[in-house]
C-alpha cells in the first residue's frame, strides 16, 4: 500500500512538472496593434514646399542718364497710381540725336502707343468677362438659395468670379505699365538744345500702379545711366504661389485641382487652386546632391484676401495638391500593408489568430489606403506586422 502511495505521488509530481514545462515553452501570443477597416473620406495629395510671389511686378527705372535724388520710400510703403512721387530725376544734357537715332526713337514711341492700344483692348475684354462672371455668380447664388442648384455650382461660380477679377486687375496693371513705357520712350526724344544758363526741368517719376514698394534697388543720390532700376513695385493682392514639383508628380496635376495651403504662419489652412503647370522643366540639385527634374506649378488663392493678407512676396508655405478624393471608401492604414509576391497582403485578427489575406488596393496616401477587394467593413487588421509573424500565429491586442 505504501509502495502504491509513493508511486502515485511520484506520478502526480511528474505530471505537474510536465505541465509546468509545457506551459513554460508553449508559444505566447504576439502582442500587436490592431485597427478596423472602416468607411470614410480619403484624399490623395501631392505635397511640396512653395513660395509666394507677386504675380506682376513693376520696376521703375531711370528714363535717361542723369542724377537721381535720394529715394525716401521704403519697402512696404503704399503708392497710389499717378499721385505718389517715387523718384525725382535731374537729366543730364542729352547728346543731339542724329537722323537715324531720332527715327528709331520715334518708331519706339509709336510701338509703345500701339502696345497701349492693345493693353486697353485687353482691359475692356477682361472687364466684360468680369461683369459676366459677377452676373453669373449672382444668378447662381439665387438658385442655390432656392435649392434649385447644388452648392458645388456656387463654389465654381465664385472661383470663376475671383479669376475674372484677378484678370481685370492684371489688365489694369498692363495698361499702367504700357503708359509708363510710353513716357520713357518720349523722354528719349529730348533734344540737347537747351539755352546757355537755362536749367533743365527735373523729371518727377510718379507711381505707375496702386500697390506697395517691394524693393528699393537704389537709395542714395547718384549719377546713373539710362535704364538703371530704382524701385520695384507690386500689388500685394495679386499674390500667387509657385511650387517646384518633381516632373513625375507634375504630370498627375491638372489646372483646377484644389490645393490645401498649410504651415503658412497663420491659424488653420488656406484653400487654393492650381492655375497653370509650366510646360518646361528644369534640373535642380537636391540637398542630398541628387539631380532632379522639377516643374513649376502656379497656384492661386481661393480664400478671400482678408484671410491671407499677412502673407507677402517671397514667403514660404507648404502646399498639398488634391489629386484624388472621395467622401466614402473602405480604407485601412497603409502601415498594415506589405507585399506578398506581386500582390498586397495584410494580416487580420480572427479569434486570437493572425490570418494572411491578400487584398486589392486602389488609391492611397501616406497614412490610409483604399481597399477594393479582400476585406469587409469592420474586419480587424494588424498594424506594423513584424517579419516573424506567420499565418495562424496567436496574437493579442497590445494595450493602448
Amino acid at each position: 500500500m505504501k509502495r502504491l502511495l509513493k508511486l502515485g505521488k511520484f506520478l502526480a509530481g511528474a505530471a505537474l512538472l510536465t505541465a509546468l514545462l509545457v506551459m513554460a515553452f508553449w508559444p505566447k501570443p504576439v502582442a500587436v496593434d490592431l485597427e478596423r477597416a472602416k468607411r470614410g473620406p480619403l484624399q490623395v495629395t501631392i505635397d511640396e514646399e512653395g513660395e509666394t510671389r507677386v504675380r506682376q511686378r513693376f520696376v521703375v527705372s531711370a528714363p535717361v542718364a542723369g542724377r537721381v535724388e535720394r529715394i525716401e520710400l521704403e519697402p512696404g510703403n503704399t503708392v497710389v497710381r499717378g499721385q505718389t512721387v517715387v523718384a525725382r530725376f535731374s537729366p543730364a544734357d542729352p547728346a543731339p540725336l542724329d537722323a537715324r537715332s531720332r527715327a528709331e526713337a520715334e518708331a519706339g514711341v509709336k510701338a509703345v502707343e500701339a502696345a497701349i492700344g492693345q493693353a486697353r483692348a485687353e482691359r475692356e475684354r477682361a472687364a466684360a468677362s468680369d461683369r459676366l462672371a459677377q452676373s453669373e455668380l449672382a444668378r447662381t447664388r439665387a438658385l442655390v438659395e432656392k435649392q434649385v442648384a447644388p452648392r458645388q455650382t456656387l463654389e465654381s461660380a465664385e472661383s470663376q468670379a475671383r479669376t475674372a477679377g484677378e484678370a481685370l486687375r492684371a489688365a489694369d496693371f498692363a495698361v499702367a505699365g504700357a503708359e509708363y513705357e510710353l513716357a520713357v520712350a518720349r523722354a528719349r526724344l529730348l533734344s540737347g538744345s537747351v539755352a546757355a544758363g537755362e536749367a533743365r526741368a527735373p523729371i518727377v517719376l510718379l507711381a505707375p500702379i496702386d500697390g506697395v514698394v517691394l524693393k528699393r534697388l537704389r537709395e542714395s543720390e547718384a549719377i546713373i545711366p539710362p535704364g538703371e532700376p530704382l524701385l520695384e513695385l507690386g500689388d500685394p493682392r495679386q499674390l500667387e504661389i509657385v511650387a517646384e514639383f518633381l516632373s513625375t508628380d507634375a504630370v498627375r496635376i491638372r489646372p483646377g485641382y484644389p490645393v490645401r495651403i498649410e504651415r503658412w504662419g497663420g491659424e488653420g489652412e488656406l484653400r487654393g487652386r492650381v492655375r497653370r503647370i509650366e510646360p518646361s522643366g528644369f534640373m535642380k540639385v537636391s540637398a542630398l546632391g541628387v539631380e532632379e527634374q522639377r516643374v513649376n506649378v502656379i497656384i492661386d488663392f481661393a480664400d478671400p484676401y482678408e484671410t491671407w493678407k499677412r502673407l507677402g512676396d517671397g514667403y514660404r508655405v507648404e502646399v498639398r495638391v488634391v489629386a484624388w478624393q472621395s467622401d466614402s471608401v473602405l480604407k485601412i492604414p497603409t502601415s498594415s500593408l506589405f507585399r506578398r509576391g506581386d500582390r498586397w497582403a495584410v494580416f487580420t485578427a480572427e479569434n486570437g489568430r493572425a490570418r494572411l489575406r491578400q487584398v486589392e488596393i486602389g488609391q492611397r496616401n501616406g497614412t490610409e489606403a483604399e481597399v477594393l477587394a479582400g476585406l469587409s467593413e469592420g474586419e480587424v487588421v494588424v498594424i506594423h506586422p513584424s517579419d516573424t509573424l506567420q499565418d495562424a500565429a496567436r496574437v493579442t491586442a497590445r494595450p493602448q
